[in-house]
Formats: structure tokens, C-alpha cells, sequence
């Protein structure tokens, strides 16, 4: 009986480990109608004011409200076309080819995209 109950905890845990690696591996953002975005299914946008590759976001403070980024967890790894940066804050932030990426508040449910286009700077992101 001890060894079904040996087993039964490291398989538990192999899982429980690999579960780990399969979510530290997995793109911080998805494709969905063409555009992409984040793990909650709201759709996320670019703006024309971030210089990419920089590594910079120039939408801080009360811009960074209406337009929330995309948060890089600590240990976050890079890969692909994503890429990590440091906010003003001192947090990370996730980009796409080098452009920081962001909800728009003002979304409500999974594809809307009704930031596209707003005050002509913000744009939904594409893969």
C-alpha cells in the first residue's frame, strides 16, 4: 500500500511540475479573428507613439488606466516575437515585435475591439 501511495504522489507531482513548465511556455497572447489577444480573451492594441524596440512604454500614469498593459509576470521568459520590457513603474510588460501591447478599458467582452483605431495612435495588435 506504501508503494501505490509513493507512486500516486510523485506522478502527483510530476504532473503538478509539468503543468508548471507547459504554463511558463506558453505565448503570453493568442490568435483570435486576426488579432491578438491576451489570456482573458480581450483583445489587445498597439500604440503609434511607442517606438519599437525601444523597450520602452511612453503610455504611463492616467494613459496606462485607460489602456492597462499587458503584464509580464516575474519569471516570465521571452520567445519568439514576444519580448519583455520595464515600465516607468519598475513592472513588465509584454510586447509583440517589439511594441508594448494593451487592453483598452473601454472593451467590455471577449472581441470587442473598440479601441482600433481610437485618436488614430491605437491599433489592434496582429501576430
Amino acid at each position: 500500500m506504501k508503494w501505490i501511495s509513493r507512486t500516486a504522489f510523485t506522478l502527483s507531482l510530476s504532473l503538478a511540475t509539468l503543468a508548471g513548465c507547459a504554463s511558463m511556455s506558453s505565448a503570453p497572447a493568442q490568435v483570435s479573428d486576426g488579432v491578438l489577444v491576451g489570456p482573458s480573451g480581450m483583445t489587445l492594441y498597439t500604440f503609434d507613439k511607442d517606438v519599437a524596440g525601444s523597450g520602452k512604454s511612453v503610455c504611463n500614469g492616467p494613459c496606462a488606466t485607460n489602456w492597462p498593459p499587458l503584464k509580464a509576470e516575474q519569471g516570465a521568459v521571452a520567445q519568439g516575437d514576444f519580448s519583455i520590457i520595464t515600465r516607468d513603474d519598475g513592472s513588465q510588460q509584454w510586447a509583440v515585435k517589439g511594441k508594448p501591447v494593451y487592453y483598452w478599458v473601454k472593451d467590455s467582452k471577449p472581441g470587442d475591439k473598440t479601441g482600433d483605431g481610437f485618436n488614430k495612435v491605437w491599433q489592434v495588435a496582429r501576430p
